[in-house]
């Protein structure tokens, strides 16, 4: 089919032996195309050239800390849920130099780092992250206050989501309205099918840019019953989530407890060290250092993730303002899903389990909302 004939919306079908096909065609216009691939015992995310570099055949077991990857009975190039990585380390690097300072005859003279224009293709975006992606928009994009990296990374970045056919042992996307199924923010959405020896994937219309890359690969359109078993597999896959959060009043149940004892009880579990933050796909807390050389004559400024978690994040003049495990901990819990809503308008937290799976104690943020909820009287609980 021409790429004359897709329109935003339109479904076709793209069987396994031309998947290759979509990485020539994003390749072609000058994309550095980035997919799932099974790295060090995890799926990570990464350079790929073609569909044998994505995590075929390979399915993860998760749960409270714990993740191991183990085989499939079939050749599924995207039947895992989510690794430790997220896509922020392509948009919003860990480590950035933000400008240089030079000292010449009339002082120094500053250089702005240059603007990036590297063009990204993302291969197999769930759902949730597609909603952390737009939350990191909100944050970096939204305000009066533009954040130039992010907002040079971004706008060069073509999406590939992929439509969950697995529900991970601790994802709670249903919960939080985030998934399974990819709704917005995509330029491709595809379903894998794998059924009766046939594997193949619908592929859903996002953008006109998606569409363009979709003329060019070779398809048909979608039958009403593929659509429909396409809509099973993500049915299926909701009604199997390792976990669930009730939502509902969330941040006035946290504003209500401030001082819940549940928060010692997480404290004495808590080992402060900030895996939940580096593998949050919305976390976005930074620091900045300047250093210089020997000579006094250059200097840089860069920025690194940081997290609230560490004792210098929250440092002024007279020590840290967060000094315990505890107001660390609750802290971060309730600016995810209760202060972010103030900020951003909506919840901080995507439900895909992350912080759960990569706890070195198993911490579940899920279990500390029920623990709290189960003792509010307010909420139906019992003091």
């Amino acid at each position: 089919m021409s790429k004359d004939c897709f329109q935003i919306g339109d479904c076709a079908v793209v069987e396994r032996e031309h998947f290759d096909s979509l990485f020539e065609a994003l390749k072609a216009r000058g994309y550095e195309v980035v997919g799932p691939t099974v790295r060090e015992g995890a799926i990570a995310y990464d350079r790929v050239s073609c569909a044998t570099d994505l995590p075929c055949g390979w399915t993860d077991e998760q749960e409270g800390g714990k993740y191991r990857l183990k085989r499939r009975p079939d050749e599924a190039l995207f039947g895992y849920a989510v690794g430790p990585h997220s896509w922020k380390k392509f948009y919003f690097p860990s480590v950035q130099r933000l400008y240089k300072a030079e000292l010449n005859a009339d002082g120094f003279r500053i250089t702005p780092e240059p603007e990036d224009t590297k063009k990204y293709a993302f291969i197999g975006v769930r759902a949730c992250e597609l909603r952390a992606i737009s939350i990191q928009d909100k944050v970096f994009t939204g305000g009066p206050y533009v954040d130039p990296v992010y907002k040079s990374r971004r706008s060069h970045l073509f999406i590939v989501a992929v439509n969950c056919a697995v529900a991970g042992g601790t994802c709670f996307c249903a919960s939080m309205g985030t998934g399974p199924k990819a709704s917005a923010g995509y330029d491709l959405a595809l379903t894998e099918i794998i059924d009766n020896g046939r594997h193949g994937f619908l592929v859903e219309v996002g953008s006109k840019g998606g569409a363009e890359i979709l003329g060019e690969i070779p398809s048909r359109p979608a039958a009403g019953e593929e659509k429909l078993a396409a809509d099973r597999i993500v049915e299926e896959t909701s009604r199997h989530m390792g976990r669930s959060m009730d939502a509902s009043d969330l941040k006035e149940l946290l504003y209500r407890n401030y001082e819940h004892p549940r928060w010692d009880d997480v404290a004495n579990r808590c080992l402060t060290c900030a895996n939940c933050t580096m593998v949050c796909p919305t976390c976005f807390c930074t620091t900045v250092e300047d250093v210089t050389d020997l000579t006094g004559e250059h200097a840089e400024r860069w920025r690194s993730w940081d997290s609230c978690f560490t004792m210098d994040f929250s440092y002024i003049h007279g020590g840290s303002i967060r000094a315990t495990a505890k107001s660390r901990y609750r802290q971060w819990m309730t600016h995810k899903l209760a202060t972010w809503i103030d900020q951003f308008g909506e919840s901080g937290c995507v439900g895909c389990g992350r912080c759960i799976t990569w706890c070195p104690v198993g911490i579940d943020i899920t279990e500390e909302v029920r623990a709290i909820r189960a003792s509010d009287p307010a909420a139906g609980g019992t003091p």
